[in-house]
């Protein structure tokens, strides 16, 4: 299957469409402060085009920074015009293009500080940077049709190509991220020279060329084993869903089986024994990663930002190429939670890891030394359009619910489609339908795993109440009955200008728990409702760390604000614990607690979080004072 390019779609969702905005405007803007004013990342680019021998200054991978900074511009003006923001794109493209050099190299760090060392020293992400930039070309020519940036990542590729493959020197990309890019780079120029590059960098893993180095186990670099034999998931979560991203990519493109089989057993690694329920990933915050399976601590979650993102690639390019819904059903999971916790309500503040649980020592920041997150998360919500559906000759998928309007070629058929739903808050989906000629596919209709009980996780979790809702479909007004195919339900017919496909999916809160083999969450269950995992918060609760929620609870659907953000609430009666006026008992008392969206805490000001709640006292710490026989405080 062929995704739909975010360019063909317009989203006009109440949901999205204001984050969309938000990132066009607070979110770039804040990029674009800190990378040419607050930190030195355009200056470098300057800096070498002088040639006066200034010193580089910041983290040598700042260069990237800069190329996802430009990507979701791209994205942004695509859907939202602004000229002067073009402007202010195709004036750090100027400085870029002057920075590179006759041979294709580009990288302000080593171009600066002595080329003598480059391609020399694997962890320094210079092809990590090319990759960046390669992605940022292909969206900004997608969006604008200019060819200047585009030119340079093909000079970059091409001098990269020459170094390694063509003359077949050993060489691994050090933070992986040039695969995928090189994919994007290959569909747009038509030249399978980078296809061939980006198909060589995944056959260069596991010759143990990192193992026992100065830089860590071959495990950290996924390099332990060659691609095509890899089984589990392991090391740094970022490199890791680049990297699997990127043969998913070469994959589909070459119909290597041996990529696709390793893909699927390295997946069920993740989401079976790996994952958050937020869909996060990489608990350790020693290697920004996989520790051992089950370990997956709240308070100390770091689940980074970009690896959520990543899921989101890895998981669409699965579901490409394989059809199956399980795939979406953890891209959404991933999208609405552990991604979008990432960017605050006001689009100008991020979080680089998402904790599960907090007393109140995370909040949200304006910048990050290494700055990788907000224009990571900016990109992904300015290209959100191209998520949502895909296609073949034969049919249209419906992958996520969100309000838009599309033309979706199948065939020799421009199909224009609008899509109109109060999704996630509300489960009704009408599809408007019109064909330029009259015309039989199939529409698919992805059926959430949130509604049927996630058969993607594993059993790593489960929902405490089974829930045997379908979803109910009907064509112009009248029932209509469909087949489900892969997780998808699917209605085949001859299909006329001006017909609407109306689908239903019940939105409920839920209960879910966690296999026993994770500690941290024995005795607690986390609350669900449609694809948004819930939280409980100080801001809304008071202590939020001395309650438990009994077996009976029922909950109670409110229309609540969270700063700018209207949410829907999860409201119910919990047990809490408190000292007594003496302060020589616990008291047991009831009292009501409000839980918000996961995706809305901390914009409010550092507080306390839990997500999962426990449902016994298993330990009470109670601060209190008494008196010793001499007077003293204890």
């Amino acid at each position: 299957m062929q995704g739909v390019n975010f360019s063909q779609v317009t989203v006009t969702d109440s949901f999205w469409k204001p984050k969309m905005d938000k990132v066009a405007t607070a979110t770039l803007q804040a990029c674009i402060y800190q990378t040419e004013v607050k930190t030195p990342r355009i200056r470098n680019f300057e800096k070498v085009a002088r040639k006066t021998g200034e010193k580089h200054e910041g983290i040598y991978y700042d260069d990237s920074d800069v190329y996802k900074a430009l990507e979701a511009i791209a994205y942004s003006l695509r859907t939202h015009t602004n000229v002067e923001l073009e402007k202010k794109a195709d004036e750090w493209i100027d400085k870029i293009a002057a920075a590179q050099l006759p041979d294709g190299y580009l990288n302000t760090y080593y171009t600066l500080t002595g080329l003598d060392k480059r391609w020399t020293n694997i962890p320094m992400h210079e092809d990590y940077c090319a990759g960046h930039l390669i992605e940022a070309a292909v969206a900004y020519y997608d969006a604008t049709g200019k060819r200047k940036l585009l030119d340079v990542a093909v000079r970059l590729a091409n001098h990269i190509d020459s170094t390694f493959r063509l003359q077949n020197k050993y060489w691994i990309s050090g933070h992986q991220e040039i695969e995928l890019a090189l994919v994007k780079l290959f569909s747009t120029t038509g030249d399978d020279r980078y296809l061939k590059l980006a198909d060589w960098y995944l056959q260069q893993r596991g010759r143990g060329y990192t193992n026992n180095t100065r830089w860590g186990t071959a495990e950290y670099w996924q390099d332990y084993a060659p691609v095509k034999h890899q089984k589990e998931i392991t090391g740094h979560a970022v490199r890791a869903m680049y990297l699997y991203t990127g043969a998913a990519d070469v994959a589909a493109l070459t119909g290597d089986e041996g990529y696709l089989h390793a893909m699927k057993t390295v997946w069920q690694d993740v989401v079976q024994r790996n994952m958050y329920v937020t869909g996060g990933i990489g608990s350790a915050g020693d290697n920004e990663g996989f520790s051992k399976d089950y370990d997956l601590p709240n308070e100390d979650a770091y689940c980074e930002t970009c690896a959520s993102v990543g899921m989101v690639f890895w998981n669409q390019r699965m579901n490409l190429l394989t059809g199956e819904s399980i795939y979406y059903d953890v891209l959404e999971r991933s999208l609405y939670n552990g991604a979008l916790d990432g960017l605050s309500l006001s689009g100008e503040r991020f979080f680089y890891d998402n904790p599960l649980a907090s007393n109140g020592q995370h909040q949200r920041r304006e910048w990050f030394g290494t700055a990788c997150c907000p224009a990571n998360i900016a990109r992904l919500v300015a290209s959100l359009g191209g998520y949502i559906y895909s296609k073949n000759d034969a049919g249209i998928w419906v992958n996520l619910f969100v309000s838009n309007k599309a033309t979706i070629t199948v065939g020799k058929n421009d199909v224009v489609v609008a899509m109109e739903t109060n999704y996630p808050w509300d489960g009704k989906v009408r599809l408007s339908i019109n064909p330029k000629v009259k015309t039989k596919l199939a529409m698919h209709i992805r059926i959430p795993g949130w509604l049927a009980n996630e058969p993607a996780l594993g059993g790593l979790y489960a929902y405490a109440d089974k829930n045997e809702s379908k979803v109910s479909t009907n064509v112009n007004g009248k029932s209509f009955s469909y087949k489900a195919e892969n997780g998808y339900a699917v209605i085949e017919r001859e299909w006329n200008a001006g017909d609407v496909l109306e689908w239903g999916l019940p939105l409920e809160p839920r209960k879910i728990v966690s296999r026993n083999e994770v500690p941290m969450n024995r005795d607690r269950v986390a609350l669900q409702r449609g694809p948004l995992v819930y939280c409980v918060e100080g801001a809304d609760n008071g202590d939020v760390w001395n309650i438990f929620l009994p077996a009976d609870a029922k909950f109670v659907e409110k229309s609540h604000q969270v700063s700018s953000e209207q949410v829907i609430a999860l409201q119910t009666k919990v047990m809490s614990a408190k000292a007594s006026a003496d302060e020589k008992s616990i008291i047991i008392e009831k009292r009501r607690i409000t839980a918000i969206p996961y995706y809305a805490w901390a914009n409010r000001g550092p507080n306390s979080m839990q997500v999962w709640l426990p449902t016994k006292i298993r330990d009470v710490k109670i601060n209190y004072r008494s008196k010793y026989e001499d007077g003293g405080n204890r």
